[in-house]
């Protein structure tokens, strides 16, 4: 499976943005799908995943009650709703499929495909 990231950009801290991460060369309802990031300098750390049919999600605890991943299967789609943003949320994310597991984990070495990475910046 390809994994395209899109929807980064630039805004104000408090706001908000919508990342996508849309599959194609298989049929996304069989991977289980993590969004991962990583700050300049840093070491990329798990943010959020969901389960193959979106009924469980892990959020990561410095982004619970801000972010909230979703999935649309029917678009192949797997979503990264951002809110409340702020300056240390700056980072490339990824998004990520592990095929073999069906509960969503922050393992990012059992994530067997990746995303080319969004750039989102947080100006204080």
């Amino acid at each position: 499976v390809q994994l395209q990231a899109s929807g980064g950009g630039l805004v104000q801290a408090g706001g908000s943005l919508r990342l996508s991460c849309a599959a194609s060369g298989r049929t996304f309802s069989g991977y289980v799908v993590g969004w991962f990031r990583q700050a300049s300098g840093k070491e990329r750390e798990f943010v959020a995943a969901i389960s193959r049919g979106g009924g469980t999600r892990v959020h990561e605890d410095s982004v619970k009650g801000r972010f909230t991943i979703s999935r649309d299967n029917a678009k192949n789609t797997v979503y990264l709703q951002m809110s409340s943003l702020k300056p240390e949320d700056t980072a490339v994310y990824y998004c990520a499929a592990d095929p073999r597991s069906l509960l969503p984990h922050r393992r990012g070495d059992e994530y067997d495909f990746w995303g080319q990475g969004t750039l989102v910046t947080v100006s204080s």
